[in-house]
């Protein structure tokens, strides 16, 4: 048999249990964040006066509108590779909202503060903190994710396991955002990033590993 017939008739098989296959992938990124956050309320919390910071404080809430900018996409992306005809093409141009969020955070931060302000709001107070806590949360939901992967027929294990790495870091920044009492942009754009996209890497990595067929 071909390989274009093979990657037909795994299609076609996708589709009379897709249903199943993307409520596996719901349900495990659903469990896996469930998970990270008891882990992450029990051991971290959330920041004083978080409702307080809601409502009055625009740097704070961009925070989450930057994480679940990484997340959303992320997680319909990663449905479609789930399938084996499912092609990417135009579909990861949505993985640059986040950068294009980012870069109006930072330049609309750059123009607010003095520039001898920018690298003390950079730096900030918790980076190597939060370089440690956002892969470490990130780590059951990217097994959530791989695990909901081996029950589809991916044909691009690598940019599967990327993007579920994306994902898996885009829950875990949204609720370490939280708790960091680091709100700047210019934080976000270094530490954060990091955090994603070695979550991202770590996905890449496994993926032909966890996902081969």
């Amino acid at each position: 048999m071909r390989t274009e017939d093979l990657i037909k008739a795994l299609a076609a098989d996708a589709k009379s249990v897709e249903p199943p296959v993307a409520q596996t992938l719901a349900t495990a990124v659903g469990v896996g964040t469930l998970i990270t956050a008891l882990v992450f309320y029990g051991l971290f919390g959330i920041r004083d006066h978080f409702m307080e910071l809601v409502t009055s404080s625009p740097r704070f809430l961009f925070k989450f509108v930057l994480t679940l900018s990484v997340a959303i996409p992320a997680f319909f992306l990663v449905r479609g590779l789930a399938r084996p005809d499912f092609k990417p093409g135009k579909m990861m141009w949505w993985l640059a909202l986040a950068p294009l969020v980012l870069a109006v955070g930072v330049l609309l931060e750059l123009f607010a503060l003095p520039s001898d302000a920018w690298r003390a709001n950079m730096v900030g107070h918790n980076a190597v903190f939060c370089l440690i806590v956002i892969p470490l949360l990130s780590l059951t939901p990217l097994v959530a994710v791989l695990y909901a992967l081996r029950n589809g027929a991916t044909t691009h294990p690598v940019i599967a396991g990327a993007v579920g790495g994306l994902l898996s870091a885009g829950i875990s920044a949204t609720l370490y955002a939280a708790h960091c009492p680091d709100d700047s942009p210019l934080f976000l754009a270094v530490w954060y990033s990091i955090g994603v996209l070695v979550m991202t890497g770590l996905g890449a990595l496994l993926g032909p590993r966890v996902l081969r067929w």
